[in-house]
This record gives C-alpha cells, structure tokens and sequence, in this order.
C-alpha cells in the first residue's frame, strides 16, 4: 500500500481492509475445496470462520459508505471507529492465521498433502500482509 493519499488515508485502509477480508473468507473455501476429505470439526470451523470473515467483510463496506458520504470531512468520532475496526480486523487476521496454522499442524490429512501445506503457507502469508499494512496505519495513529 502507498502512503502518499494523504486525507484518503481512511478510505484507503477500509479499502485494503475490505479487500483483504474477502480474501480471507474465499480461502476458507479454498481449503475446504482443496482438502475434501478434512476432518470434520477443521471443516466445520472453516465454515464458521467464512461466516464470520464475511461479516467483518460487510462491516467494513458500511463503513465505506460512510467515509464516502462524509466527503473527505471524517469526524474525529469516525476517524477513531475506522481505527478500531482496522484494529478489530488486524486481531480478527491473527487468530485466522493461528487457526490456519492448526489445520497445517495438527490436521492428520494436511499433513499428507504437500499441496495442502503450500496452499495454507500461501493464505497465511497474504494475512500477514494484511496485518503488516494494518500495523502501520494504526502506528502512524499513535
């Protein structure tokens, strides 16, 4: 992410939010697709996990909405709630990593598939990209 928008910042962060919790929720999919023979509490957890990813995902779109609508005058009341919500979704990211990192670890059927393991390295690295960019927003804020 580029840190030249300047008075865009907010939008800016809720976009990569937006994007990235979508992303989180299509690899809970990807996963299940992936390995169709997991176990059954893995897959009901990623389940749960898209639910809940999905809605992270539509909480930031909302407040999307109403950055936009504010035209660039961000009351100091919603400026602190997008930090909050970057903040939310940053925890959110980390704890979808640990569990990615379960199934990686602990999952009898990853642990036979290579793909598997790459796959889920891949997932946790685009996380934690998420979770670098939203680190610095929050920094910068402090």
């Amino acid at each position: 992410m580029q840190f030249y928008y300047g008075s865009q910042m907010p939008l800016r962060v809720l976009d990569e939010a937006e994007f990235w919790k979508q992303q989180e929720a299509e690899h809970t999919v990807v996963m299940r697709e992936l390995v169709t023979d997991l176990e059954e509490e893995y897959v009901n957890a990623l389940k749960r996990w898209e639910s809940e990813l999905d809605a992270s995902h539509q909480h930031v779109k909302r407040f999307i909405e109403s950055v936009i609508r504010s035209h660039n005058h961000i009351s100091p009341s919603l400026h602190q709630q997008v930090l909050d919500l970057v903040s939310f979704c940053l925890q959110e990211s980390v704890a979808f990593i640990q569990f990615c990192r379960q199934v990686k670890d602990e999952s009898a059927v990853v642990s036979g598939n290579q793909t598997a393991k790459v796959v889920i390295d891949h997932i946790v690295d685009e996380s934690e990209y998420f979770i670098g960019i939203a680190q610095t927003i929050l920094y910068e804020q402090n």
